[in-house]
């Protein structure tokens, strides 16, 4: 069994990894701490399942996600996040991934879930499950946030916690230029007028959390 890990932080790759030896000691486990080295890593060797954060410089997990199934639909990959379900679950399950959990769940769920997964099922939890099908309210019920793209969504987080525009661009590797154009997107689709606008919408509605 192979398995490969993507996360930024290397004590959390060294947990994961713990955790799955336990109870499969003959897995083969590599891992990667960014997404660019994720996604060559997958088109290059063979692999039973992929476990990515959501969260890590350059592309997203979701989008690194989304590319992985367009080029190899048939590997399973199972999103690990710091998160609630809230708020990327539903991206990530429409996104193709084979199930969700948190990070703070790992220790009790992870092995479950891969083994899961692995026997040609998704692992879907009870939360996730809730969050799912309140997903599929009519779009009128959308909060604006919802409508943002993975990239805007990743941006308006960092906005949140106080980045600058400079700041972002070195985090997700693209130029200053195109994290403004992100950021007027994220006000116009949202109607919002500034920052404080952003970061009062952030509290409000939990992203604040983030």
């Amino acid at each position: 069994m192979r398995i490969l890990i993507a996360d930024d932080h290397s004590l959390i790759r060294e947990g994961l990894k713990k955790i799955l030896l336990e109870s499969l000691p003959f897995a083969d486990i590599h891992d990667v701490a960014d997404s660019a080295d994720l996604f060559k890593k997958a088109v290059k060797e063979h692999w039973d399942i992929i476990i990515s954060d959501i969260s890590m410089p350059g592309y997203s997990g979701i989008e690194i996600l989304r590319q992985i199934k367009t080029t190899m639909p048939h590997i399973p990959v199972l999103m690990l996040s710091m998160h609630s379900p809230e708020l990327y679950a539903v991206r990530a399950i429409k996104a193709g991934a084979s199930g969700y959990i948190t990070k703070e769940s790992a220790p009790y769920e992870l092995v479950t879930a891969v083994q899961q997964i692995l026997s040609g099922r998704k692992y879907i939890t009870n939360k996730v499950a809730e969050v799912l099908a309140g997903s599929l309210d009519a779009d009128h019920t959308k909060l604006p946030h919802e409508s943002l793209s993975d990239r805007e969504f990743e941006v308006l987080k960092m906005i949140y916690t106080g980045k600058s525009i400079s700041e972002i661009s070195e985090i997700l590797c693209l130029n200053v230029n195109t994290i403004s154009t992100y950021r007027s997107r994220i006000m116009e689709k949202m109607n919002l007028k500034s920052n404080a606008d952003l970061i009062k919408y952030a509290i409000e509605h939990k992203i604040a959390e983030l």
